[in-house]
């Protein structure tokens, strides 16, 4: 594997669980609008990055085969427990899938492609889509709506994450990212797609607090830095855990994950 996969697979070592346990399945809106656009059910369906299999769980039933890909080795493991018939999972990255030419009808990165270099990824998807077949990238908007106060020291929280990757070297050196917004330049300017926009959604889930916290955990960039010296983030860390049990104590309650949705239409 190049070398920002094998990086990018170990930021995601060791913390599975959590993941799986907190994370939102993918909403069924993007599987519609891939529908509408393909003009049909897909037969073959590729989710690329797919991590634990939230997001390639929600294709069954709605195309005849989905395959999910993964380099981490730990989200791999918990996404095959889930295996059924019609949805396969197998270990690959988005450089190497192992899938033959023109072989899917759609191919989706939920939550992954900004984990991926963007021009040697989208030359493999290109090699593994059909004529005519759709790339969609699904991302969340960070944090979900739920309270301001809670927003806020979610946002506090995450900007000392971003503070202490770009000033300590082991943790700015343990990972490669490229920024999400670049996605849909990234998409339009490969030249693998006749048509290309951006579709903004929203989906509302339940929550209570402890899962609220979990979502936080579940961020890649705050477990690097907690493999590396929790020392450098736990006092913020417990200072949004506590923001957030003030807040909402044992109830349950509404958030709203905003996606933003890019598509090519091959």
């Amino acid at each position: 594997m190049d070398e920002h996969v094998l990086k990018n697979a170990r930021r995601f070592t060791g913390f599975a669980g959590l993941y799986d346990g907190v994370r939102p399945g993918m909403p069924v809106y993007p599987v519609e609008v891939i529908r509408q656009y393909l003009g049909r059910k897909p037969d073959r369906v590729v989710d690329l990055g797919c991590v634990t299999g939230l997001s390639t769980l929600v294709w069954r039933n709605r195309c005849l085969e989905v395959i999910g890909i993964e380099p981490s080795d730990d989200m791999l493991a918990v996404a095959q427990k889930k295996e059924i018939n019609g949805i396969a999972f197998r270990k690959g990255s988005s450089t190497s899938t192992g899938l033959p030419d023109k072989s899917a009808d759609a191919v989706i990165c939920s939550q992954s492609f900004h984990w991926m270099e963007p021009r040697s990824a989208l030359s493999e998807i290109n090699r593994v889509l059909r004529p005519g077949g759709v790339f969609a990238t699904v991302d969340c908007d960070w944090p979900p709506v739920s309270d301001w106060r809670v927003e806020k020291k979610y946002k506090e929280l995450f900007d000392k994450v971003l503070q202490i990757e770009k000033m300590e070297k082991l943790v700015e050196s343990s990972f490669v990212r490229w920024e999400k917004t670049g996605h849909l330049h990234h998409i339009e300017s490969s030249g693998y797609f006749r048509y290309v926009r951006e579709i903004v959604f929203s989906s509302r889930e339940k929550c209570d607090a402890e899962r609220l916290i979990g979502l936080a955990k579940s961020q890649g960039g705050l477990q690097s830095i907690l493999k590396v010296d929790p020392g450098l983030i736990e006092e913020d860390l417990a200072r949004f855990m506590r923001s957030v049990r003030d807040v909402f104590g044992e109830t349950v309650f509404d958030i709203d994950f905003g996606y933003r949705m890019r598509i090519g239409v091959k």
